[in-house]
């Protein structure tokens, strides 16, 4: 019984139509408690979902980065609460976007405080998303500013949209993270994580770039059209980047994520190695924004994302590179587990109460696909029965 419960809920997704192909991985602490694959790489053709294939994971970069963040705040080389102009000059200059003239010009002013790395770990900092607000998306058209996926340094040159600390609102702040671990590190935020975190958890498949041995294993990604039919598309993030996009630009697969999020579990601890010092990892487990609450997602540019909400009404916090949800979840997920997810539909959870984590993938455009939540959430709660 079992896990047989949890394969024909994918195999029956995947029949349907619902999902060209996904790969869905959990485990404790101490090992993996399911694993399986199902359908095939692209809609196109028959290759076959295997375990060992390789997603862009999109902002599951984000809790990367961020881990990357605390690790150099562990040794006194950031500061969670100085101003981070200090670090990244770039960013004493930065505006406040107040809107726009009746001729369509943008109007400015100065922020009320500086940013801090804290604000940019809790999305608090004031910068946001094209396709979650529609002012920074008619300001990127206006001055014909790149989206961010194409690894371009100008779309970090956007200003905020609230004054420091004022809410939360989702953007682009990981992306300053992993060039605050670079100026402090002097290394490429892929030589810096490779070092320090993917060689420790033994993640051989995970990076900015896609390995020659790992392109062959890659996932296609697809657009889901209005009346829900699925079309393969060319999509890839820049693999020369001007900047590695530390919010959203790692390849990775289920198995080496999976590493990463029981490294959690285990209290900062994988394979005898200590990547982060247990009191960091709790530090990172709590509520960081007071009585601020994560926001719906509304989204400015219906391609690329629907509107989007983990658990509606319920209160959500963020700690030092996740979501927090304030009350047990209907799935199984207890009060003050972390989670988060990427663009392209993949989706992860880690509940440190009853020490489980895991990880489903697809590769469907637009963000907050209603079916893969539905999947998501069946799936969780699966592996909490399995308990």
């Amino acid at each position: 019984m079992g896990t047989d419960v949890i394969d024909r809920l994918l195999e029956e997704t995947v029949e349907k139509g619902d999902v060209p192909g996904v790969v869905a991985i959990a485990g404790t602490a101490d090992g993996v408690t399911y694993h399986g694959a199902f359908g095939h790489r692209a809609v196109d053709n028959r290759v076959p979902m295997t375990t060992d294939t390789v997603f862009w994971i999109a902002s599951m970069t984000k809790a990367v980065t961020s881990v990357a963040a605390m690790q150099l705040v562990e040794q006194g080389r950031l500061q969670l609460d100085e101003p981070i102009g200090r670090v990244l000059p770039e960013l004493t200059t930065v505006k406040v976007l107040e809107g726009f003239s009746e001729s369509g010009e943008p109007r400015y002013r100065t922020p009320k405080r500086p940013i801090t790395l804290r604000h940019l770990l809790t999305h608090t900092a004031g910068f946001t998303y094209d396709m979650w607000n529609a002012d920074m998306m008619c300001y990127m058209e206006r001055a014909q500013i790149p989206n961010i996926i194409e690894c371009k340094n100008i779309t970090l040159s956007t200003p905020l949209v609230f004054d420091p600390g004022d809410r939360w609102e989702y953007g682009i702040n990981i992306d300053w993270v992993g060039k605050a671990v670079e100026v402090v590190s002097g290394r490429s935020l892929q030589d810096y994580l490779k070092e320090n975190a993917f060689t420790p958890l033994r993640m051989e498949d995970t990076g900015f770039r896609i390995p020659d041995g790992a392109r062959s294993r890659l996932a296609a990604m697809h657009q889901r059209g209005e009346d829900g039919t699925l079309t393969r598309i060319d999509f890839e993030v820049p693999q020369d980047p001007e900047f590695f996009m530390g919010g959203a630009g790692l390849y990775s697969t289920g198995t080496d994520y999976l590493k990463f999020t029981q490294m959690l579990l285990h209290e900062g601890m994988a394979n005898g190695t200590r990547i982060l010092q247990s009191e960091t990892v709790q530090m990172m487990r709590r509520n960081h924004i007071g009585s601020l609450n994560v926001r719906p997602m509304k989204s400015a540019i219906a391609a690329v994302t629907n509107d989007g909400e983990f658990f509606p009404g319920m209160e959500k916090k963020w700690g030092l590179g996740f979501m927090i949800n304030m009350e047990d979840a209907p799935t199984g997920r207890r009060a003050g587990s972390l989670a988060w997810a990427g663009l392209a539909n993949t989706y992860f959870w880690i509940d440190p109460v009853e020490r489980v984590t895991g990880i489903i993938l697809t590769q469907i455009f637009p963000f907050a696909d209603p079916k893969v939540l539905d999947l998501f959430a069946k799936f969780e709660t699966q592996i909490y029965q399995l308990r």
